[in-house]
């Protein structure tokens, strides 16, 4: 071989050695752009969401912080929502009174009566007025002062006066189911025993304030109760209807919204319940002469019988399970029936309950008015009056004993008592 072939093999070998070395070359990027092609999804995400939070703002964290710091501390749910900005009302009347018997007139009251409602009534600031509904002779009445002042809203209590006014103008009976939106219902047995304020509303709208008025006036609001009682206030029952920014007709119906109602007028009303149907002016008897020639007079005849048995369910429903459930902590010896009514005005608290006892030998009425801050309220006067008949129970009140007839009344036709 020449050297000049020589020369031509070498070249060509250094030739294959350079496209070798080019094509491991080659082959050595597209391996690593084939390695690189298989690098998970994940782990980029995963990169990627470590470098988002890495790089948030100082901004940003502070305001995420801030957000963790009151999830920790305060829950945004709607009930604790509610809870931050719930309204409390201020009040600025004790509900607890030193001696709220200082001036009674005892001397013609029924001291076994007496002796149970001062000590059912305790230091709370209130009254307690107990009744013959047979005859209207006021059997105690402590804390007189409150009882014959210019009374106060009738929360609740209102209730039975519109439910008596539908039910005569025939408008409902106790098992008519009023609307009160969306698909929701109830008849009269429930709404008196829960206190429906919806449902009596919608009582008011559709009576109107003239019907509403009429039967309120004809069930001795807004009149003397007593008939010969000193110091005896009215109470007051407005002409027209409230405005209707104050709720109108509907707010009259459902808390007595503009009325004011004596303990003494309750009481006769829930009397006339009690004996089927007869409002009697209420005596006071304040001597034993005026105990022994005692004699009831009638004030009028209310055309309530038919319409008693529709309103009791839910009287006994309340005590039941109810408003006015608390009563039964203390007494379910005897069948109660009553209304419970709460409500306040101008920083001060109302708490009524009107009842009666249906026993075997005769009925009781007992109304409990109490006034003051936040322990007052409507339960807490079912509760009174639950310790009251329990005392009477304990003392054999309710065994049988001459009453007076209620038919053997005459009927007094004084527009005005003397």
């Amino acid at each position: 071989m020449t050297s000049g072939d020589g020369y031509i093999k070498l070249n060509s070998g250094k030739r294959s050695i350079g496209i070798g070395l080019i094509v491991a070359f080659i082959l050595v990027v597209l391996c690593q752009a084939g390695i690189a092609a298989t690098v998970s999804p994940h782990s980029l995400t995963s990169h990627k969401s470590k470098s988002q939070k890495i790089n948030e703002s100082q901004h940003a964290r502070r305001r995420m912080r801030r957000l963790a710091r009151s999830r920790v501390a305060a829950p945004t749910t709607s009930a604790s929502l509610h809870r931050r900005h719930r309204y409390y009302e201020r009040f600025h009347t004790s509900s607890f009174a030193p001696d709220v018997t200082e001036g009674d007139v005892t001397t013609g009251e029924d001291l076994t009566v007496r002796d149970a409602a001062i000590d059912a009534l305790g230091g709370m600031n209130g009254t307690v007025v107990a009744i013959e509904p047979t005859s209207g002779r006021i059997l105690a009445m402590v804390n007189q002062k409150l009882a014959l002042s210019s009374g106060a809203q009738p929360c609740s209590t209102i209730k039975l006066s519109v439910a008596l006014a539908a039910l005569n103008e025939g408008i409902i009976t106790k098992e008519t189911e009023v609307r009160l939106g969306g698909r929701y219902h109830m008849n009269l047995t429930m709404a008196l025993a829960h206190s429906n304020n919806a449902y009596f509303e919608a009582l008011g709208r559709q009576l109107g304030f003239e019907k509403v008025s009429y039967y309120a006036h004809q069930y001795g609001l807004g009149e003397l109760a007593g008939y010969g009682i000193p110091g005896e206030q009215l109470g007051i029952y407005p002409n027209e209807e409230i405005p209707s920014k104050l709720g109108g007709v509907a707010k009259m119906c459902s808390f007595g919204e503009g009325v004011s109602v004596t303990p003494l007028q309750l009481g006769a009303l829930v009397s006339a319940i009690a004996n089927g149907g007869t409002l009697y002016y209420l005596q006071h008897p304040t001597a034993p002469e005026q105990i022994a020639d005692f004699q009831p007079v009638v004030k009028r005849r209310l055309d309530i019988a038919p319409l008693i048995p529709e309103i009791s369910d839910g009287m006994e429903g309340a005590v039941q399970f109810g408003t006015a459930r608390s009563l039964r902590v203390n007494f379910n010896q005897e069948e109660v029936l009553g209304k419970t009514g709460t409500c306040s005005h101008a920083g001060t608290r109302f708490g009524w309950f009107a009842s009666y006892a249906k026993t075997d030998v005769g009925h009781i009425v007992v109304v409990v008015f109490l006034e003051g801050g936040r322990p007052t309220f409507g339960p807490k006067a079912a509760e009174i009056a639950g310790r009251m008949y329990r005392n009477l129970y304990d003392h054999n009140f309710f065994l049988a004993k001459p009453t007076w007839p209620s038919d053997t009344a005459t009927v007094n036709q004084l527009a005005t008592p003397q």
